[in-house]
Order: C-alpha cells, then sequence, then structure tokens
C-alpha cells in the first residue's frame, strides 16, 4: 500500500529533524511529494544520513527497559555484603577474642596463684622462717610437693626483699641472692599479683630453662610478724594456651551465632526491602499511567469543546459573511461586499489555524486510524512549516508498535517538524529488526551545534522529544551542524 502525501504549510517555524541511513523504497510504504515546483525525493534527501558517529544521545531508552530491582539481584548483594561482613567480623573478632581469651587465661592463673599464696603458703609461714633457710625448706617442702606443684605448676620461689631466695622446690636456689627487678621490689610496697612471661635468661630462671616457655606470678605474702615475703610460681605456658583455646573457642561460637542470627534477620529485611520498592514503583507507574490519561482526557475534551463550540460559530459566521458579501454586489455595493469577502477569507484561515491546534492537541486520527495516517496528516498540516514534506512509512511497522509508543512517535515527529527553518523534510518510518523500528527525520535547515546542545534551555522542544521518547523506552538521538541541516533518529521495541 503506497500513500503520498506532501503539503507546503504556510507558517514558517523552525525545525529538528530525523534522519537515517539510505531510506531505499519499501513495499509497504507512503511516500509524500510536495506541491508542484517543490518535489522532494525522500531517498535523495536522506543519502547522508548513515550512522557516523555525530550522533548525540538525547534518550537511551532505559526507562522501559528497566525492570526494576530482581530479587535475585538484591539477594545475591545481600549475600555478598553477608559475607564480606561475616569475614571482616569473623577476623577482627577472632583476632580480638584471642587476645582477650589469652588475657583472661593469664588472670585465671594469677588468681590460682593468689588462692595457692593465701590459704595454702602463708598460713604455713613462721616468724623464724626468715632467719633460717633450713626451717622455711623443712616446713615448706612437703607442703609444696603435695599441694601446691602438678603438671602446670613446676616451680616455687619465695623471696626475701633483699632479693635472697629463702625456699624453693629446687633446693640449689635457696640461700642465693640475685636483685630483684622494679616489679618485683614494688610488690612489697604496694601489694599486688604480677604475671609475665618468664625471662629465661636472668640469673635466677637458670634452672627452669629446659621447662619451655613459662608464666610468672607473683604476690606477697606476711610472717605471723608482718614481715613481708614474695610468693613466686611458675606456670607452663601450654597452660594459658589451653586455657586461652577454650575461652576463644566460647567466643567464637557467640560470636559467629550472632553474627549468623544478623544474616538471617537480613534476609526477611532485604525481602521486604524489594516488594515495598516494587510496590513503590508500580504505585508510581500506576499514577503515570493516570497523569497521562487523564492529560489525553484533557486533550480529548478540549479539542471536542473547540471543534462543536468556536469552530462551528467561525464556520457560521463564515456563511454568513460570504452570503452578505453575494447580496451586497448583486445590490451594487462593491467595496461593502470585498469587505465581507475579505472577512470571510480572515474566518476561514482562522478555522484552518484552529483545526490544524485541534489536530496538535489530540490528533484524532492517531487514536482512531493509527500513526501512518496520523504522521501523513501531520505532513498535510497548515501549521507546521512551509517546507516540502517527504513521508515514507512502513505501515506494518507503525501497526507493530505500542499505543503509548505510537503517541510518542507522533509527538517526536510534530515536534521535530514543526520547529525548524527548512525547504524540505523527510520522514521515514521502517522496521529495522523483528522488534525494532526506526523513526528518521532530516532537513536542510540552518541547524544547530549539537555536541554543545544537549537539552539545552534555547532547545526545549529537544527536551520534550526526549521525555517522550523515554517514557515509552523509545532511544533518541540528533545530528546537526550549524548551516548543514538537522537528523533526528528514534528507535523503539514492537509491542
Amino acid at each position: 500500500m503506497t500513500v503520498v502525501a506532501a503539503v507546503p504549510p504556510p507558517n514558517p517555524v523552525t525545525t529538528t529533524v530525523v534522519t537515517a541511513a539510505a531510506m531505499a523504497a519499501t513495499a509497504n510504504c507512503v511516500t509524500a511529494s510536495a506541491q508542484p515546483g517543490a518535489a522532494t525525493s525522500l531517498p535523495a534527501l536522506v543519502a547522508a544520513s548513515a550512522d557516523d558517529g555525530s550522533w548525540i544521545e538525547l534518550a537511551t531508552g532505559s526507562a522501559r527497559t528497566s525492570k526494576g530491582i530482581s530479587a535475585k539481584r538484591v539477594f545475591a548483594l545481600t549475600g555478598v555484603l553477608a559475607l564480606l561482613v561475616v569475614v571482616g567480623v569473623s577476623v577482627a573478632g577472632l583476632v580480638v577474642s584471642r587476645r582477650i581469651a589469652e588475657r583472661q587465661a593469664v588472670h585465671d592463673v594469677a588468681q590460682l596463684t593468689d588462692t595457692l599464696a593465701l590459704s595454702v603458703v602463708q598460713p604455713a609461714l613462721t616468724d623464724a622462717m626468715v632467719a633460717d633457710p633450713t626451717v622455711a625448706r623443712r616446713v615448706l617442702d612437703p607442703i609444696v610437693r603435695d599441694r601446691v606443684l602438678n603438671e602446670s605448676l613446676v616451680r616455687v620461689k619465695l623471696w626475701t626483699p633483699r632479693g635472697t631466695v629463702l625456699y624453693s622446690d629446687e633446693p640449689r636456689l635457696i640461700g642465693q641472692t640475685f636483685p630483684l627487678d622494679a616489679d618485683a621490689r614494688r610488690s612489697f610496697t604496694d601489694p599486688r599479683i604480677e604475671a609475665d612471661a618468664t625471662d629465661l635468661h636472668r640469673p635466677e630462671n637458670g634452672f627452669e630453662q629446659d621447662r619451655g616457655k613459662l608464666l610468672e606470678v607473683y604476690r606477697p605474702v606476711w610472717t605471723p610478724a608482718g614481715e613481708p615475703l614474695l610468693f613466686e610460681s611458675y606456670f607452663r605456658y601450654d597452660t594459658v594456651t589451653a586455657r586461652s583455646h577454650e575461652l576463644w573457642r566460647g567466643f567464637a561460637g557467640i560470636m559467629l551465632s550472632s553474627v549468623a542470627a544478623l544474616v538471617l534477620l537480613l534476609i526477611p529485611l532485604a525481602w521486604l526491602a524489594v516488594v515495598r520498592t516494587r510496590r513503590a514503583r508500580d504505585e508510581r507507574e500506576r499514577l503515570v499511567r493516570r497523569a497521562l490519561a487523564a492529560s489525553e482526557e484533557e486533550r480529548r475534551r478540549i479539542a471536542g469543546s473547540l471543534h462543536d463550540g468556536v469552530v462551528q460559530d467561525l464556520a457560521a459566521a463564515s456563511f454568513t459573511s460570504a452570503g452578505h458579501a453575494e447580496r451586497a454586489a448583486a445590490a451594487g455595493h462593491l467595496a461593502l461586499a470585498g469587505d465581507l469577502q475579505s472577512m470571510a477569507a480572515t474566518i476561514r484561515d482562522g478555522i484552518a489555524g484552529l483545526r490544524s491546534l485541534l489536530v496538535d492537541i489530540y490528533p484524532a486520527g492517531l487514536h482512531n486510524s493509527g500513526l501512518e495516517p496520523a504522521l501523513r496528516d501531520l505532513a498535510r498540516s497548515t501549521t507546521a512549516t512551509d517546507a516540502a514534506i517527504a513521508v515514507e512509512i512502513d505501515a506494518e511497522a507503525a501497526a507493530a508498535l505500542a499505543a503509548d509508543t505510537r503517541e510518542a512517535t507522533y509527538r517526536v515527529a510534530q515536534e521535530a517538524v514543526r520547529n525548524g527553518r527548512a525547504a524540505h523534510i523527510g520522514i521515514r518510518l521502517e522496521r529495522t529488526g523483528d522488534d525494532r523500528v526506526q523513526l528518521l527525520i532530516e532537513d536542510d535547515g540552518v541547524g544547530f551545534d549539537a555536541a554543545s546542545t544537549v537539552a539545552p534551555a534555547g532547545h526545549f522542544g529537544l527536551r520534550l522529544m526526549a521525555d517522550a521518547a523515554n517514557r515509552c523506552g523509545a532511544s533518541l538521538a540528533v545530528s546537526s551542524r550549524p548551516g548543514d541541516g538537522t537528523r533526528l533518529r528514534m528507535r523503539m521495541v514492537t509491542a
């Protein structure tokens, strides 16, 4: 089916037009040529419209293709974030809990030493021991070996404030004097429990070097007369390590179970967030559809009111003026007849302008007959431009578009045709794939610098076209240079 429609309407306005790759004639096309003397070949007009890298994207078509937040994607992201949190918290928690556990294990050993000193060693002390180490050995040795020493506690020493070993389960140390470190001396004046790893290189620790790493704990004890002595015990560090591992496993279990509970709590929260986001998106889309429907209904109502009211009144006024003109001419009042004829012509021009405005407000052909007749009517519109408009439309491609896409396509073409100063305009709608349709428009007008004009204040029409394309998920691109005309390309997906 081939339709020819090319009309030169009277009002010159500014143009922004579309074009594309070579427009060879196809079956099911509509070709429009202008009035005599202005005939335009559409293929010749758009022959230079191939993709040449000069296109500036105005709309990407992402509005329709975006399907919102995917539950799988949210859960995948939540899972990755949860894993990162678990790993981070676990590593940090394990390090911290290990240190806390080790500190607690040392504290437990210190408490054990404190208990032994107060309940076992100090009650056995006598004042005579201070002056005679043999008395101390005779009294303390059976007590220490039976009730103090065990597999983990491997050495005991009892010091005087001068650094003399008053008693030890190692007899070779008894009676020897060694310099006390600052912490040990301070314990005599500031009673407290001290615990630290044993320095096996110190002279007094020469007999403990074959025991491996040790933890030494000391605290002051007193004879019945109040003479201070320093009780020192040496534990295998393996005891501390085993105790710290035991405590650490308890900490780790609590920590990991807490993190797991947090992750399990995040799953329903993530699901709830997805559900609420989808509901909010659906509500926004519903409101947008209602707003568009209300806008469409309002345009239809305004167009109907104008057509049935003002246009009809003006038509009646035109007929009345023409009738009076004829009667005046018959009566010989030629001047009055000329004025009345001029008035009737002016009214008819006003009616034509209003009818074109009605098509702009509410293109009845688009809603009743489809996109192809509407574009043809647009080419005939007397308010578009005085350019020669050549139209080539694939009717099947036009019919394959969804209703909102047809509306957006018409609005883009309408905005492009009526906003330019050009002698020739080419419009082509074609199928470029199984589910792809392309609108191409080109003019030979004044053009503009498209590279620096992406929705600027001075090109409001571009913003309107980009908004229309975005609403239906179509992509829109423009290519133009000053003095070189303008090309516009809109790519859509079929319903």
